[in-house]
């Protein structure tokens, strides 16, 4: 998909960050996708020694391809959002590519809602010592819909780091989402540290959550290498509590799930943001068997 992106992509969007540049607001890339099929390939160049925040949003309805390319030179840190809010009978291919530099931090963040069919994949590489990447998602999927991420961490140089934890939740008939993380800890990767998690939460019959969490290890010179996956129902037990304390049956559960992602979108640190989530996965809740 990648060749054909950069094949096809009328434009490239190079967003650079200078050497020891520390920029405090948001840089906002907005798309509103039409009917027409379309591809983006975006560029995000992080100097040394510099901060940002980047923050992508998809919405309409339409088919996008999507090509993003991250750099971080040494000792650079990014917050890279992307928030996918499609309508329902949208299409979203993409790959998000991140090179890591020396001390540098890459935090990235795919938050995933609505959408026919939905494929993320993001990937992240090592180049130099010390460098780390904390990869987190959250997805949520109705009747019908697929959405997908697909991980792919690539440790093979000394002494990196990794963190990912995805969260998804399910409602209604045919609601489907597969979770794939990769995770490679190359020969030359001595003193490597990371963990994977997925969660997956059943709301109702009918949806189907597939995730396979993966590691491949061919040093036993590592700090440490862990995964773990977990797909379960909605809690009955903790909707009765909160019913019992007097909490109607509908309000209780949208609680229930606004505590299962908080620790996810919380992250965030945007208040309008989050709300505007949490908004858009109760109202897709609502709409479930409709």
């Amino acid at each position: 998909m990648t060749n054909r992106v950069r094949k096809e992509a009328k434009k490239t969007t190079l967003i650079t960050i200078a050497d020891n540049t520390e920029i405090a607001e948001p840089i906002f890339l907005k798309r509103k996708c039409g009917p027409t099929a379309e591809v983006s390939r975006a560029v995000i160049q992080v100097g040394v020694n510099s901060r940002a925040t980047v923050v992508i949003e998809n919405n309409g309805a339409g088919k996008l391809g999507e090509e993003i390319e991250i750099s971080l030179a040494a000792g650079s840190s990014l917050n890279f959002i992307t928030l996918q809010e499609w309508d329902l009978n949208s299409v979203h291919l993409a790959q998000h590519h991140a090179i890591i530099g020396k001390d540098a931090q890459f935090n990235s963040y795919v938050v995933s809602i609505g959408g026919s069919t939905v494929r993320i994949s993001p990937t992240v590489e090592y180049t130099g010592m010390g460098a780390s990447a904390e990869m987190y998602g959250v997805y949520f999927a109705t009747d019908e819909q697929h959405l997908e991420h697909r991980i792919h961490v690539n440790h093979s140089v000394p002494n990196t780091k990794s963190r990912v934890n995805y969260k998804g939740a399910l409602a209604g008939k045919g609601a489907h989402t597969v979770w794939i993380g990769d995770v490679y800890i190359n020969k030359g990767a001595e003193g490597t540290d990371t963990y994977e998690l997925n969660r997956n939460l059943l709301l109702t019959d009918g949806a189907r959550a597939d995730s396979v969490p993966n590691l491949e290890i061919e040093t036993g010179e590592i700090v440490g290498a862990g995964h773990a996956s977990t797909t379960g129902r909605f809690d009955d037990e903790q909707l009765f509590y909160l019913q019992s304390r007097g909490i109607p049956a509908d309000i209780a559960r949208r609680l229930v799930i606004r505590g299962f992602f908080a620790e996810i979108i919380s992250k965030l640190k945007s208040e309008e943001i989050e709300e505007r989530l949490m908004n858009r996965i109760e109202s897709e809740l609502s709409r479930v068997g409709e």
